[in-house]
């Protein structure tokens, strides 16, 4: 593995940074989340027309890049630098991966040229407060996070040729402004339960039963929203009795037929990849405040930076900060490895020839980068001293997104308590030393 980037993803960042320094200030941060969409529409048009973010790890046949989830990490981290709100995270990285994934090929051609291209933005709706579960993050998927065959969450219904869909999903990101909802629905009954996606258009079902409505969130910058069907059309994505579709998520164009549970799990990985690398941007930058802040602010005579606690309580967050950023880095590589073991060559990410398994280690770091960032926004509001408990303050607004991000994708242990039950560090290990003792 070279762990170091190529030549075009340094462009990447460094283009990223520049547009994002130009036009997305504190300031601007704050007239953006006070619209209605929660989001500067210059700013994403200039995102999606001029650097293409929401296409790069689609596939070019669908009007995409052709990257992989390494360069949508990078491009993660800084948008995490700048808190800039944008509909990236709930278009092109929870909901393009699983058109690609589960689609056929004729809501693929018709879905993911338009959200490659920015035109179109996208949400996924799961029930309830259940978005870690339903991406396999804090837990098994497989369970009843839909429905369960009784009332609640969201429920389809076969009419005829078509479904409708009853119910209520709360705290869907960008789900009051997506023009594209991808619905987690309950179907089958009790006896024969399932879960199944469906597509809503927005423009389809506004007035005819769909309903939503931006809700108050801790973090402004990650808007979102209540959706309420009340026999709503929805259509299903794939085709009925089939597994899946070609294109595996996180990957172009290879053939990985999965259901959609399966891919909802590989969404999540991705999806912790890149959240885990805009945690890790955001951690960066509360740290380059607090240090800049602890070079300037003089007590006692002399700057609060050159006070050993000052300076030990920094080097903390730094160690944290580095370690937070090359686990990220693992996971984005990762996410984009095949599922099983092969010879690949050059993937253009980073990492050269040698056997490449799919691990699922987002979760992981998306807790070890959501710890990061939690220290470091804490560690700035107390060295900002008064100034950093203010409304005024940017501190303030780095640790609101550490503390969404872990109510909507964590919390911390119960990621890192995923990680260890998947990898049996507990449970299988004491089974296997009660069974050696045992034959013994």
């Amino acid at each position: 593995m070279d762990a170091r980037f190529t030549a075009e993803q340094e462009v990447i960042r460094r283009t990223v940074r520049e547009l994002l320094v130009k036009r997305c200030g504190p300031e601007d941060v704050r007239a953006a989340v006070r619209t209605g969409e929660g989001y500067d529409g210059g700013l994403w048009a200039a995102l999606s027309e001029q650097l293409g973010l929401p296409g790069l790890a689609l596939p070019e046949a669908y009007g995409g890049v052709g990257c992989s989830v390494t360069e949508l990490a990078l491009a993660g981290e800084e948008l995490g630098r700048a808190l800039a709100p944008s509909p990236l995270l709930s278009s092109a990285v929870l909901v393009a991966p699983l058109i690609l994934a589960l689609g056929t090929e004729r809501q693929r051609a018709d879905l993911l040229p338009r959200l490659a291209s920015g035109r179109l933005t996208a949400a996924l709706a799961v029930p309830g407060p259940a978005l870690a579960t339903a991406l396999a993050l804090t837990g098994d998927n497989g369970g009843a996070w839909a429905g369960g065959g009784r009332a609640g969450g969201v429920q389809a219904r076969r009419v005829g040729d078509g479904w409708r869909l009853y119910g209520e999903a709360a705290q869907v990101l960008d789900g009051h402004s997506a023009g594209l909802l991808l619905v987690a629905a309950h179907a089958g009954g009790y006896a024969r339960s399932r879960t199944l996606l469906f597509l809503v258009r927005a423009d389809a079902g506004a007035g005819r039963g769909l309903v939503r409505a931006r809700q108050t969130s801790i973090d402004e910058t990650r808007p979102v929203g209540r959706v309420q069907l009340r026999d709503v059309e929805g259509e299903l994505l794939g085709k009925e009795g089939q597994a899946g579709g070609v294109g595996q998520v996180g990957q172009v164009g290879s053939v990985d037929p999965v259901g959609p549970v399966g891919a909802l799990a590989r969404v999540g990985d991705l999806a912790a990849a890149v959240l885990a690398a805009e945690a890790v941007g955001a951690a960066d930058r509360a740290l380059e405040r607090t240090v800049a802040y602890a070079r300037q602010r003089e007590q006692f005579g002399r700057p609060i930076g050159s006070f050993q606690a000052v300076k030990h309580r920094l080097a903390d967050v730094y160690v944290g900060v580095r370690a937070a950023r090359s686990a990220a880095y693992y996971a984005a590589w990762a996410a984009a490895a095949p599922a099983s073991g092969g010879d690949t060559g050059d993937t253009g990410d980073g990492a050269d020839g040698g056997e490449r398994v799919g691990e699922r280690v987002g979760g992981l770091a998306l807790a070890q980068a959501l710890e990061a960032l939690r220290v470091a926004a804490g560690e700035a509001i107390q060295l900002h001293g008064g100034i950093g408990f203010t409304w005024e303050h940017e501190a303030q607004l780095y640790f609101k997104r550490a503390a969404a991000d872990e109510a909507l994708f964590g919390p911390v242990h119960r990621l890192r308590g995923r990680a260890a039950d998947a990898a049996g560090i507990f449970s299988d290990g004491r089974r296997d030393v009660r069974g050696e003792r045992g034959d013994g």
